[in-house]
């Protein structure tokens, strides 16, 4: 059955082999995520090669995220690897501390105390520990426990309300940004943008890694820290699509503004034509049980209902038991969740004006296919934006973009509701098109009967260039 909401899976432990890999696309896996806080540049380039491998036994494109890590801020290594924090006691943040004790704790970030005064509020472990700021005193920040509990090697520091100024790509970055290039990822999503100038160097920077390799990824900002809420617009105009990542976020603004932040960010991104992912422990039990749970059902049904182009795993599937049953279990409540979903293309086209033919070419063939009734849209594309323009408003029609450009059909792997097929093209349009209507009928997409519509651009063979809509049956005369 056709879903439309996309599937981002991480590739782990659990799921780095060709075979598990090849039984997750078979299940509904749209883009594999590889997480560069973990694994090392051969790790990554041989997971990288066992998905284009896997994706070509299953018979489809597959599109390859780059995560980059970002100035995770953490505490440092402790001498018996853990500690035991108890509410009321002092604690201390030591800068130039190598291995930490009961008493103190060394940090990955050194410039941290210079971003602390007393008041200030610390959330260690994802929030599970806080820590009350009483004074810094030149490395060393002192600190009274609010919240305790267990405190192992490396875990995160993040300060209530947000205002760190670590940068939003590190050393380690721009060199896992030159390893990602030498992979051929189609997308490298930024960690901890604070602004759209965060934005335009990590895209400098990619730009300059893959021209050796002739590629140009889409870029991903992480919306996870509290300074991009106000910078979201800005943030947005600079990148292809956000990825609503809501675990460190919540710690930074608070667990109970996030539900209504992630409604803004994917109204927002749908309104600027761009796409957006919802991430962070959406379906977290089934790391351990064959089932959700009835609250993460809902919470995947309502980032679908939301408008979200993709819903993301991440140790469910890199390192949970059941990655293949999570997969298949998430894709079956898309597809329950988009059947309610009601369309609103004649409000949304209200107070919208289009200003080039390419785009008011696509919204008419939505708008032609949403009120006639067309099995499918197809679309002729070189770069994606004509699907990518399509997919921001739902109709319930399936669209179904064809592309000589294997980078364009990767890429287009994580639009709502959009099937990217590859059709190697000539420069006779009629031609071009009885062969895209055939591949969407070889595919059992349409049948004899069917009313599609077609969109392409003439002379074929340049971005941007679509200006043409066509309405046919299939099986009558073309």
């Amino acid at each position: 059955m056709h879903r439309a909401t996309k599937i981002v899976a991480t590739i782990g432990p659990a799921s780095n082999t060709p075979e598990i890999l090849l039984q997750m696309i078979q299940a509904g896996l749209d883009v594999v995520r590889l997480n560069f806080s973990h694994g090392t540049a051969d790790d990554h380039r041989q997971r990288a090669d066992f998905v284009r491998e896997a994706a070509r036994q299953a018979g489809r494109e597959v599109a390859i995220m780059a995560d980059l890590q970002g100035p995770k801020i953490r505490v440092g290594k402790f001498e018996n690897g853990k500690i035991m924090l108890v509410a009321s006691e002092p604690f201390i943040l030591d800068a130039d501390c190598e291995l930490g004790n009961e008493q103190r704790a060394g940090l990955d970030y050194k410039d941290l105390p210079r971003d602390l005064k007393p008041g200030d509020v610390l959330l260690l472990n994802d929030g599970l520990i806080v820590l009350n700021v009483s004074r810094v005193i030149g490395n060393e920040i002192h600190t009274v426990v609010k919240i305790g509990g267990e405190l192992s090697n490396n875990k995160g520091i993040n300060r209530q309300g947000g205002g760190l100024s670590a940068p939003a790509l590190t050393a380690k970055d721009m060199e896992d940004i030159r390893t990602a290039m030498s992979l051929g990822v189609d997308y490298v999503a930024v960690s901890f943008p604070k602004n759209a100038t965060d934005m335009e160097m990590a895209r400098q920077l990619a730009n300059i890694a893959g021209a050796p390799f002739g590629i140009k990824p889409k870029m991903i900002a992480k919306i996870e820290r509290a300074e991009a809420i106000p910078a979201l617009q800005g943030i947005l105009d600079a990148s292809d699509g956000i990825m609503v990542a809501r675990g460190d976020l919540a710690v930074e603004v608070g667990n109970a503004a996030v539900p209504a932040l992630q409604k803004r960010m994917i109204r927002m991104a749908r309104e600027s034509n761009k796409f957006v992912i919802t991430a962070t422990q959406m379906m977290e039990s089934m790391i351990h049980a064959p089932v959700p749970t009835r609250a993460e059902v809902s919470d995947v049904a309502n980032a679908v209902l939301d408008g979200t182009d993709a819903v993301m795993l991440s140790a469910e599937s890199a390192a949970g038991k059941y990655p293949v049953q999570t997969i298949e279990t998430m894709a079956a409540i898309c597809i329950e969740a988009e059947k309610s979903e009601q369309s609103e293309l004649d409000k949304d086209f209200l107070d919208r004006t289009f200003t080039r033919i390419d785009q008011s070419i696509a919204m008419g063939a939505l708008f032609t296919a949403f009120h006639l009734g067309a099995k499918a849209i197809v679309a002729l594309t070189e770069s994606g934006s004509t699907a990518l323009w399509m997919s921001r408003h739902w109709t319930h029609v399936p669209i179904f973009a064809l592309t000589p450009r294997v980078g364009s059909e990767r890429a287009m792997a994580l639009y709502r509701n959009v099937t990217s097929l590859h059709l190697d093209t000539n420069t006779d349009r009629d031609t071009a098109l009885q062969q895209a209507l055939e591949t969407v009928v070889s595919k059992g997409y349409a049948s004899r009967g069917d009313m599609v519509v077609l969109t392409v651009g003439e002379p074929m063979g340049q971005a941007g260039g679509t200006n043409t809509l066509k309405i046919v049956r299939v099986g009558e005369p073309y």
